[in-house]
């Protein structure tokens, strides 16, 4: 049976995968994540997971490796990480009160007999926010979570209380859509829980 690498430093992306009984190791890729002139949104998480999940095979030319890219999107427009607290605010002030997507691109891949079989898919999530205060946002911002997430919050955490509605996977909106991501990895004879 291969072994998994998680071609990701996140701990998000490590606890969803503990939570399906997934064995694995991690590492992180660094690659470049700017967007390409004209470059749509699913595109751009796809591609950015495949680059990952190729610099993985590199790395571990032995093993089946796992990777994801998770974007928030905004009227067509892709929110990265914060580089700030004004760019966090900026985010959040722009989310109050709409519906805007969470798109994740994962990618599965092995190499066999020297050729890279890749599986990959886009997973898309719709989440409305309720109208939230400056006062609401500057809160938040103080208690650091914005940080370093897409879109400047974690459905998982403190902004859980600005979320009204989400329709889709609620675990893509965390980092990782666990349905799509366990079936591609059975594919590669990767088990889960339910092995």
């Amino acid at each position: 049976m291969a072994e998994l690498l998680l071609a990701s430093g996140s701990s998000r992306r490590k606890e969803l995968l503990d939570q399906i009984g997934v064995h694995y190791q991690s590492a992180s890729m660094d690659i470049n994540e700017s967007v390409h002139v004209n470059e749509a949104p699913s595109d751009y998480v796809l591609r950015l997971a495949t680059e990952k999940v190729q610099a993985g095979i590199e790395l571990k030319p032995d093993m089946v490796v796992l990777a994801a890219d998770t974007s928030v999107v905004v009227a067509g427009n892709i929110l990265g990480k914060p580089d700030n607290a004004q760019a966090a605010h900026d985010m959040l002030r722009l989310l109050s009160g709409t519906t805007h997507q969470v798109l994740t691109g994962i990618a599965v891949a092995q190499r066999i007999q020297g050729k890279v079989s890749i599986a990959s898919q886009v997973v898309l999530t719709d989440v409305s926010f309720s109208v939230i205060s400056d006062q609401q946002i500057e809160l938040y911002i103080k208690t650091g979570e914005p940080m370093d997430k897409a879109g400047a919050y974690g459905i998982q955490g403190k902004a859980a209380l600005f979320v009204a509605r989400i329709q889709g996977s609620y675990s893509n909106v965390v980092g990782l859509p666990l349905a799509e991501t366990g079936k591609l990895l059975q594919r590669f004879h990767i088990p889960v829980w339910l092995d």
